[in-house]
């Protein structure tokens, strides 16, 4: 797992707040907008960090996902301001501090489930937060804990 940064922080900051813009700016519903996000090339720009090359703000995100994908009205169901800045800041916390793709992130847990997670888990720590999402789903994305899992596994099938 990689150590938080001023990066990473800086990435969950501007992703949070394109997440909660996008409730005003974005015809679409919240679910529709966080796939396009997720799957977009500006977030490939955050994976790789090349995002931080650039002067772009949150309403530049959007209008990036928009040239990518198009306008669209499809969908009616809104989150909150504060679940779409939540669940944005979580995306992109899992995807820096893991090292996996928004593509990666976006299908180990996707925004319905963690739009469930908002009022249990938003006062969490994000790591804290993270890891009882995966433990949930039975993952472990922390490489020790996964050789570990392996061990006991090949350790049962030997001794059986």
């Amino acid at each position: 797992m990689k150590s938080l940064s001023k990066d990473c922080l800086i990435l969950c900051d501007i992703q949070a707040k394109a997440f909660e813009l996008s409730l005003s700016y974005c015809g679409c519903s919240s679910e529709i907008f966080i796939r396009r996000f997720m799957l977009s090339e500006v977030a490939t720009l955050m994976d790789n960090l090349s995002f931080l090359d650039t002067n772009l703000q949150a309403k530049d995100v959007l209008d990036m996902i928009d040239e990518e994908y198009g306008r669209s009205d499809y969908g009616s169901v809104k989150y909150t301001a504060n679940e779409l800045h939540w669940i944005g800041y979580i995306y992109r916390y899992f995807a820096y501090t893991y090292e996996k793709s928004s593509r990666q992130v976006y299908r180990i847990i996707k925004p319905k489930e963690l739009r469930s997670l908002y009022l249990p888990y938003h006062t969490m720590d994000p790591s804290k937060a993270i890891d009882m999402i995966l433990e949930s789903k039975g993952l472990a994305l922390d490489e020790e804990a996964e050789l570990q899992r392996q061990y006991e596994i090949f350790k049962a099938i030997r001794d059986s």
